[in-house]
């Protein structure tokens, strides 16, 4: 097993309020090997910088941890990275480098048994509704509401814009333009990417109420789960978030504190298929719905196998260009693939030129 990492450039210059302008994304790739010739495939990703130290920790410090262990044991290995970098982790680096390696091992495990990953989760349902995830805070008002209509015609139902700019009224004005463009009844989604204090965060969701949103997501930061309460309980609009929780015990921490009425766990980064499955189930448990970030290829599978399920984020940061199959968008929905594991094979030949 060995870790491979690249730095993919974005056809399109992206921003948001707190990440800034972005140009790439880092991709670190995982192919895990059996002794019989099988083969698992697994990958995460960061923003900006950070993606060599995930590399490093999967190279250095993981990949020896698994030689010779049994590769359908994915709890005991789960446990296992965990605890031997628990003191140097606990979250960021280490859930990214593990959620990798645990993709890669399910994904291995539905080939070895020839399954897709969705139906060897439970097999709910394996059409998900999804919204497009736009990075769109700088994009004047005309380039917003082209995107838009670009969206629709690729077959998405549901929109996510930016929201964070440094005039308040800015955003409030981008807000309702996007929706008269789209209709009263057309689902808009806002996320503020963790920008203002409790107080800005609740005053701008009064002004935002009368626009009839499914969210606001991250209005502040995620450690402020006292101030995610005031937010939704003072501000009165649904809540989305977890993007940058990283582990099972943080997202326990927002669910039973009240602080989110839409959880939002990324599979790249809260451990793996085996941490997010767990988190929709403690959502169900306190009866909220599942949405997701990112990634919504590996993504599918999860929430295919989820009751609870809501909208999947098909995000900016997009791999389709380097997929064999990618998943088609159908009247705002995809299909899990029946393909055994996760059903993603990507063209390394093509990311070669892109290797960090």
């Amino acid at each position: 097993m060995a870790a491979d990492h690249y730095r993919v450039p974005l056809p399109v210059k992206l921003t948001d309020s707190m990440h800034g302008d972005m140009d790439d994304f880092e991709l670190i790739t995982v192919r895990i090997r059996d002794e019989d010739g099988a083969e698992g495939l697994g990958y995460t990703y960061t923003v900006n910088a950070g993606g060599r130290a995930v590399a490093v920790m999967i190279n250095d410090y993981m990949a020896g941890a698994l030689i010779g262990e049994e590769a359908n044991r994915i709890e005991q290995l789960w446990e296992k990275l965990w605890w031997q970098l628990h003191y140097a982790g606990r979250g960021g680096h280490q859930t990214s480098a593990i959620s990798a390696i645990d993709i890669a091992l399910w994904d291995l495990l539905g080939r070895r048994v020839e399954e897709p990953l969705w139906k060897l989760f439970g097999g709910y349902d394996p059409k998900v509704p999804v919204y497009a995830g736009g990075i769109d805070l700088q994009f004047s008002l005309d380039q917003l509401l082209r995107q838009a209509d670009g969206f629709q015609e690729a077959g998405f139902r549901a929109i996510k814009m930016k929201v964070g700019r440094d005039s308040m009224r800015e955003d409030i004005e981008r807000v309702a333009a996007m929706r008269t463009h789209l209709g009263d009844s057309f689902p808009l989604m806002v996320d503020a990417n963790m920008r203002w204090s409790a107080d800005r965060a609740i005053a701008a969701a009064r002004e935002l109420r009368e626009y009839n949103l499914v969210w606001l997501e991250e209005p502040t930061i995620p450690d402020d789960l006292p101030g995610h309460q005031r937010i939704l309980r003072e501000g009165g609009i649904p809540i989305a978030g977890g993007e940058n929780l990283h582990t099972l015990h943080e997202f326990r921490a927002a669910i039973t504190s009240e602080a989110l009425s839409y959880p939002e766990p990324d599979v790249t980064n809260c451990g793996g298929y085996t941490v997010f499955r767990k988190i929709a189930s403690l959502a169900e448990a306190h009866n909220l719905p599942v949405t997701s970030h990112g990634v919504h290829d590996l993504t599918v599978h999860a929430l295919a196998a989820a009751p609870n399920r809501t909208y999947m984020e098909a995000h900016g940061f997009s791999l389709e260009a380097y997929m064999t199959d990618p998943m088609p968008i159908v009247d705002g929905h995809v299909t899990a693939p029946g393909t055994p594991g996760h059903g993603i094979n990507l063209d390394f030949a093509a990311l070669e030129p892109h290797r960090a």
